[in-house]
């Protein structure tokens, strides 16, 4: 049977500053993030299945995107936990603000290669994870790709 590629988008709003850089991203901004997360696998042949004929269930999917990604970085902002910043951080966790405190630059280069790991831990055993787009504006985006790892 063919293999078949599944893609399902998801969009959520993430704060972030980029610590050590030289440009305006230094500075605290946000972004509404648009990810693609596309996965590969073989239909389901068996008739008598209650996902016949698919890959995964889209909802199968977007339970474990909004899980792992979406509903943890919604409206958060990420800072990178050696930052100077981190007072910043206490001071708007102190103020019940949603912040996460990663071990990266939280460029989009590093939030896409940790959204792989979390999806692909969640995955069936007959499914594998693809490709990841994650668009931070209009015209810029980092593509992970499972071939390339």
């Amino acid at each position: 049977m063919s293999k078949i590629r599944i893609t399902k988008q998801f969009t959520f709003e993430t704060g972030h500053a980029l610590y050590g850089y030289d440009g305006k991203c230094k500075n605290v901004h946000g972004h509404s993030y648009k990810l693609s997360v596309t996965v590969i696998g073989t239909p389901i042949t068996d008739n008598n299945h209650v996902k016949y004929g698919m890959v995964i269930d889209f909802g199968d999917l977007k339970k474990i995107v909004k899980e792992e990604i979406v509903d943890v970085f919604d409206h958060a902002t990420v800072l990178n936990q050696n930052t100077p910043h981190i007072e910043l951080a206490e001071e708007l966790k102190k103020r019940e603000h949603h912040v996460i405190l990663v071990s990266y630059q939280p460029t989009s280069e590093n939030m896409v290669i940790d959204f792989a790991q979390k999806i692909k831990n969640r995955l069936p055993d007959t499914i594998q994870l693809h490709s990841l787009k994650l668009q931070e504006t209009e015209s810029s985006y980092a593509e992970w790709y499972q071939s390339d790892n």
